[in-house]
């Protein structure tokens, strides 16, 4: 060219187009081909792009970057077990429990249906039923394989042997004031003359020989009574409960237990128990009527000492809580599963004015060579 400022600017102009787009084509290079392009089998050189190309190196090097650097024990300590949070779950918790638990508006057999038990009144009730048939069918198996001795306790056993010689004196002192009174003294005449007139003559005679009636009953309750205050009646009779009590004592319990109608027991039993009980009332109040000062205890004093408790817990299993959490490979496995065309455009948007002037800084660079490369034609010319 014979104008020297033409050529210069013709360069100029050739070089901020080479510079620009070189530029920009290594922009694009980093995300572009998305994947792999093959000639038959042989793989064009520079393809996928550069990211697509390292990502899983990347994703591995992210990963190890966050669990080093970003998410780290301290980190989540600082952020997540503060005393700004800690006073944040405390008063979440608070107004819950304030306005969900201790509230007049649900009953506990509305809680209950809430956690799914619809039918909690029955299912109570039919378990006390079954634990009281239960227990005294266990009772009478228990008792029909044992004797009345071994059922009774021990203590039950002498009380109950230390009252036979007062059990024999209080039946000899009724015997006495019996025979003495009118109704005992009618009572021995009535058997003296039954006895008698049926000994025929020989009863006459012996009505003879003791003179009247009034005579014989006199001697014969003078005879009753001797004998009721002798010491050899108080031991006969002692002897005798005793002998009884033994064989009492031996005996099997079940053949007693076969006159106690069990069935009837246990339905009566059953009824008064769930009288008693009475569940579905007892189900239908509030928590605050079993519980008055609850919402006030749990607010203020349970509450506390849980979160506290539970903060310090979290503390301490912190570490081992993010080594299992494995964030490394988390970090990883997301940034090498991301669409490249997403992350692609995630940096685009990012960064756009930034790469436009990475492109525009390339021509401008060429634009400068173009001019010293023209400068030093002319020169050389």
């Amino acid at each position: 060219m014979d104008n020297p400022i033409i050529l210069i600017l013709f360069m100029a102009v050739i070089g901020a187009v080479i510079g620009g787009f070189t530029n920009f084509l290594a922009i694009k290079m980093l995300f572009r081909p998305h994947h792999a392009i093959y000639i038959k089998s042989w793989r064009l050189p520079l393809t996928p792009g550069l990211i697509p190309k390292r990502r899983g190196e990347i994703a591995k090097q992210l990963g190890t970057t966050v669990t080093n650097y970003l998410l780290t024990p301290e980190v989540f300590r600082k952020k997540l077990l503060s005393e700004e949070i800690r006073n944040v779950v405390l008063q979440f918790a608070q107004k819950t429990v304030e306005k969900s638990i201790f509230t007049n508006e649900k009953t506990i057999l509305d809680w209950a249906k809430f956690f799914g038990l619809q039918d909690l009144p029955n299912t109570v009730n039919g378990k006390v039923d079954a634990v009281i048939e239960s227990q005294i069918l266990n009772v009478r198996n228990t008792l029909s394989t044992k004797s009345i001795e071994q059922i009774i306790p021990d203590n039950v056993l002498h009380a109950i042997e230390s009252k036979i010689p007062v059990a024999a004196d209080y039946i000899l002192k009724k015997g006495e004031e019996y025979f003495t009174s009118s109704k005992g003294e009618m009572t021995i005449r009535n058997m003296m003359d039954d006895f008698l007139s049926s000994k025929g003559t020989i009863g006459g005679m012996i009505q003879m020989l003791f003179g009247d009636s009034n005579t014989i009953v006199g001697r014969v309750q003078k005879e009753i009574l001797k004998f009721l205050n002798s010491p050899g009646a108080k031991t006969l009779l002692i002897n005798v409960f005793n002998q009884e009590w033994d064989k009492l004592k031996q005996q099997p319990a079940e053949n007693f237990l076969h006159e106690i109608e069990f069935d009837l027991i246990i339905e009566k039993v059953q009824a008064y128990a769930k009288k008693e009980l009475a569940i579905e009332e007892r189900l239908n109040k509030h928590i605050n009527d079993y519980w008055p000062k609850g919402s006030e205890y749990v607010t203020m004093e349970l509450l506390p000492k849980l979160i506290e408790k539970g903060f310090a817990l979290a503390e301490s299993k912190l570490e081992e809580i993010v080594m299992r959490l494995n964030l490394q490979e988390v970090v990883r496995e997301q940034v090498d599963s991301f669409p490249i065309e997403k992350l692609e455009e995630l940096v685009l948007n990012v960064a756009n004015r930034e790469l436009k002037m990475i492109t525009v800084l390339g021509a401008v660079l060429g634009g400068v060579i173009g001019i010293v490369q023209g400068l030093i034609v002319l020169l050389l010319s």
